[in-house]
């Protein structure tokens, strides 16, 4: 049995199934875990406001590592841990660089969503899933330009996120991007997108961040995800839990492969370090 007193999860194909579900197996490991002390911390890509009502509405949930880490959020307190923003005019590059091939955009800026009209109105040619249109559609705000709005804010960015339905495209502009934009980390979290942050945005560096600010150890914290953006924060936690369905690259990562996402691995893998001796 490991000491454990964070433990951190992403949600989409990690924490939830595919249907974007928290299992009664996962919420009852949880339960369990906080009443034992430890702080579970949602760990996403998603602003706050953006995430799954079933999980703003769990009462022993203080803390939240969102948009990839540019933000750790304190909850009861409606405070900000700390932060880690795009520089406005960097941001302001990346899109004109994005406005060269064929994509659609958004950012988060100060906890929501905004997207230029033009490219929200085609969300439904490069969504991924239907979950993945609801969540532009539900989640961004539309305005005439959003590089403008973003000159006429003069505020840092959280996150730039794109959508590709060429994926050939995607995977060139995985490879380049991080060369042009050598200060931003570039990720992904679902088949066909990028992510884009501050270079000190990352989930790993939050999880360190948010374990000092608590008083313990980064050693005891446990981490899980399943795709490129989990990564950092799957090196910096104690104990780096992969799930089933994580992309190759998370699995070599981690220290333990759990079952997929569809099969509660979360909650099988906190019976295994956490209550692996009982009958």
């Amino acid at each position: 049995m490991r000491n454990i007193r964070i433990i951190a999860l992403d949600l989409d194909g990690t924490l939830l199934n595919s249907d974007k579900k928290l299992s009664e197996e996962n919420k009852a490991a949880l339960e369990r875990a906080a009443e034992e002390g430890i702080e579970i911390v949602p760990a996403t890509g998603r602003f706050y406001r953006g995430m799954p009502q079933i999980i703003r509405d769990i009462p022993y949930v203080n803390y939240v590592i969102s948009v990839n880490g540019a933000q750790v959020y304190d909850i009861k307190n409606d405070s900000t841990v700390c932060r880690s923003e795009i520089p406005w005019e960097r941001a302001v590059s990346v899109m004109e660089r994005l406005d060269g091939i064929d994509v659609i955009y958004d950012c988060y800026q100060d906890g929501w969503g905004w997207m230029t009209e033009g490219l929200y109105d085609k969300a439904e040619e490069y969504a991924a899933n239907i979950h993945s249109l609801e969540m532009i559609k539900n989640l961004r705000t539309p305005v005439p330009d959003l590089k403008t709005l973003l000159k006429e804010r003069a505020s840092g960015v959280q996150k730039i996120q794109v959508f590709f339905k060429d994926m050939g495209l995607r995977a060139k502009t995985l490879e380049t991007l991080p060369a042009e934009f050598p200060d931003l980390v570039v990720t992904t979290s679902i088949v066909n997108n990028i992510e884009i942050n501050s270079r000190d945005a990352t989930k790993g560096i939050a999880l360190k961040k948010l374990a000092n600010y608590l008083g313990i150890p980064v050693e005891e914290t446990m981490a899980f995800g399943d795709d490129t953006n989990d990564i950092t924060m799957l090196k910096a936690a104690g104990t780096g839990v992969a799930m089933g369905n994580a992309c190759e690259a998370v699995k070599r990562a981690a220290d333990y492969v759990t079952d997929d996402c569809d099969e509660s691995g979360v909650a099988k893998a906190l019976k295994h370090f956490l209550w692996e001796n009982e009958i």
